[in-house]
């Protein structure tokens, strides 16, 4: 129990780290500096004000100096952080293939949130995250190598660029995002080939519903475009839970 308690922890302290990344990246600021401060009277937050989760409770989610409104984001992605930290740890324990693991999901819940606000997956992110995987995959990670690594790379960025090319070549318009091409890519690296044509499919069915739903909701129709990033990232860390049970399940009822 007690290291389940220091596990959440370390997730949510991490889950704050993730707060920063979503704030500052899209605005090409610095993840290391300045300290955090207030966006609304610019007064830096003390220690005591930025402990994750504690503080948003203790202060009401209002600023201590000016009283302008904090984002419910903030604790949400630092309980998001460690619910995942625990479920890394009750999926592969103490190891490195876990840390690895919960360093990826934490690299696709930042990619969310910031393709949410700002419809972008940024590049600093996705790109050096398909070598880096390609390494880990091929050194580290027990289920992969290099050769399903590198076939993941490839299915996840040539499915996704052969969809934009051919769209494109029917409408004359930009449909895939170039982001969305590199982020399938990188998750290709971690989770290989089967892992991209599960997120694929993940992704396009929750999409769908979600696209269906919002577009109900808003009367915009056709013409309302939904953030594709999220739901690759739903996709690729369902895959790393339960990918392999899912996908033995969906044989099995086929035959």
């Amino acid at each position: 129990m007690a290291i389940n308690v220091l596990i959440f922890i370390f997730g949510i302290c991490i889950g704050s780290f993730m707060n920063v990344c979503i704030y500052r990246i899209p605005l090409s600021k610095s993840i290391v500096t300045p300290r955090s401060m207030c966006p609304g009277c610019n007064s830096l937050i003390s220690a005591y004000d930025n402990i994750p989760v504690i503080s948003y409770i203790l202060l009401k989610g209002k600023c201590r100096n000016c009283g302008i409104p904090i984002s419910l984001r903030y604790p949400l992605v630092e309980t998001i952080s460690g619910l995942t930290a625990l479920a890394v740890f009750m999926r592969f324990g103490l190891s490195a293939e876990g840390l690895i693991y919960f360093a990826f999901i934490s690299a696709l819940v930042v990619i969310t949130f910031i393709d949410i606000d700002h419809r972008i997956i940024p590049d600093t992110i996705s790109l050096p995250g398909i070598p880096i995987g390609f390494l880990l995959a091929s050194l580290v990670l027990p289920s992969m190598n290099y050769k399903t690594s590198l076939a993941g790379i490839l299915t996840g960025g040539g499915s996704l660029l052969a969809v934009a090319w051919i769209y494109n070549l029917i409408t004359k318009k930009e449909g895939m995002g170039g982001g969305d091409i590199k982020l399938l890519a990188m998750i290709g690296a971690f989770t290989g080939w089967k892992g991209v044509l599960f997120t694929i499919f993940v992704a396009s069915a929750t999409g769908t519903l979600a696209g269906i739903a919002v577009m109900l909701k808003t009367k915009k129709g056709m013409k309302l475009a939904v953030p594709f990033g999220p739901f690759l990232s739903i996709g690729a860390i369902l895959y790393i839970f339960f990918g392999a049970a899912l996908i033995s399940w969906y044989i099995k009822l086929l035959a």
